[in-house]
């Protein structure tokens, strides 16, 4: 029988950053390498609610909720910037209260523009990278994103509206289940609980602002590019190759910047964690323990 004292307590708690609740999850020993998980869209750290305990016997595990998603607040985004820019800088400032000043990132899909946005503030906190269906290279924006460069092109009402499908509970589980062998595997919690966050009032504008600001990403692909080559993090990529979101088209590119790092293609979709989390914790637990967490 596993002794329930060796079983990771995961944590549930909100800071106050820029007068905004940010909302993480936290776990593991408050003195040992941190690992920072950086979510995708539509989702929370709640995409990582079962990785989290599997590496924090040996590591502090950090995953935060940005504004607009999970648990944080979502102030009327009349009011607020949402931002990468400005999620980079929540982000940098819960760091900064919880005493975070050197750590691994996870950056998944929007983790990793918040994520290397980041690391553009402070390339020597940056221990080790593990990479999950996140872009940095223009490569993997494919015929998924045509309509959002449009938006980008011409920011009109008819552009932005014609976005709104990407808010919609068809494609909230499209997200979880295209690209999956096997979908028996996949939690349907999953994209109710998204939705549910989804069609709170106001946050379809919140989303359809992200997605307008997501197009200021791709002119830093070169910065985030040259951050790679200067700094050569530990990295590990670990990718859904059926994602049509983010392709593997963009997974091969970082080993051009990152020539050692790790690359594993997987047989899976956008939230690769849902269905190969068997084959992807020993990987990721693997990778930290010969990096020393990245410490």
């Amino acid at each position: 029988m596993t002794d329930p004292g060796s079983i990771p307590v995961t944590h549930y708690r909100t800071a106050k950053v820029e007068d905004v609740n940010v909302f993480y999850r936290e776990a593991g020993p408050a003195s040992a390498p941190v690992v920072l998980l950086l979510h995708g869209f539509p989702t929370s750290s709640h995409m990582f609610r079962n990785l989290i305990p599997l590496l924090a016997d040996r590591y502090r595990v950090i995953a935060p909720d940005y504004p607009g998603f999970g648990g944080s607040d979502a102030p009327d985004h009349r009011t607020f910037a949402y931002t990468f820019a400005h999620y980079a800088d929540l982000v940098d400032g819960l760091l900064s209260q919880l005493g975070a000043d050197r750590y691994a990132m996870y950056v998944m899909d929007y983790g990793a523009p918040v994520g290397y946005r980041l690391a553009l503030k402070h390339p020597e906190r940056v221990s080790a990278l593990i990479v999950q269906n996140g872009n940095a290279y223009e490569e993997g924006l494919k015929a998924f994103w045509d309509p959002i460069k449009a938006y980008w092109r011409e920011d009109t009402p008819e552009r932005r509206e014609a976005l709104a499908f990407l808010v919609a509970p068809e494609t909230t589980k499209f997200q979880y289940v295209d690209g999956v062998a096997d979908v028996t595997r996949i939690d349907p919690d999953n994209w109710l609980h998204d939705q549910v966050l989804l069609d709170r009032p106001g946050n379809k504008d919140i989303q359809l602002d992200l997605f307008r600001d997501y197009g200021t990403n791709v002119p830093l692909y070169p910065q985030f590019q040259a951050f790679f080559r200067a700094h050569r993090p530990p990295t590990l990529i670990v990718w859904g190759k059926n994602d049509t979101i983010f392709p593997a088209d963009g997974a091969h590119p970082y080993l051009r910047d990152l020539p050692d790092a790790e690359l594993h293609l997987l047989d899976t979709g956008h939230f690769a964690l849902e269905d190969k989390l068997d084959v992807m914790a020993p990987m990721i637990r693997d990778f930290l323990d010969r990096n020393d967490g990245g410490g």
